[in-house]
């Protein structure tokens, strides 16, 4: 059998000890997660993560670092994912831009806020690539080959 997993990507933006999370619908049920999403047919990922987060938050982000590589299987769904997460900075905040759907809100939150039993995260991925975060894993860009420079 082929493995073709959705190729994503997630922003973990810090200011302080708290985390840019958005707030999502997804299925009937509110989740919490960093700001993700799949990548398009023809992006380089780093263009990717910087238009997930402008779409999911009004932010404008720098991508810095590679923050890791993750697998992740959905056993709901039965589907599989790479997550090329990425840290950076935020910059320009577009208080008046809607965000995309299934986007509710985004929120500045602590990690230790998203252990709360009220918020259910979207995967285990949201608190694996905090805690990577906190544990000063990082790895530079130029471990990633961005097809506009061949």
């Amino acid at each position: 059998m082929t493995w073709k997993p959705d190729i994503t990507v997630a922003a973990i933006i810090a200011d302080a000890d708290r985390f840019l999370i958005v707030e999502e619908q997804i299925r009937g049920q509110r989740v919490f997660n960093q700001p993700a999403g799949r990548v398009e047919d023809g992006e380089s990922l780093l263009a990717a993560v910087v238009r997930e987060t402008l779409e999911e938050t009004a932010w404008q982000f720098e991508p810095e670092w590679l923050l890791g590589i993750y697998t992740w299987h959905s056993p709901t769904r039965a589907r599989s994912s790479l997550r090329f997460a990425f840290t950076g900075r935020v910059s320009a905040h577009d208080s008046a831009r809607k965000l995309d759907p299934p986007v509710i809100a985004a929120h500045w939150l602590r990690r230790e806020q998203l252990q709360e039993p009220s918020r259910v995260l979207r995967t285990p991925l949201v608190l694996r690539c905090i805690d990577d975060y906190l544990a000063g894993r990082r790895l530079p860009l130029a471990a990633i080959s961005d097809p506009s420079s061949y």
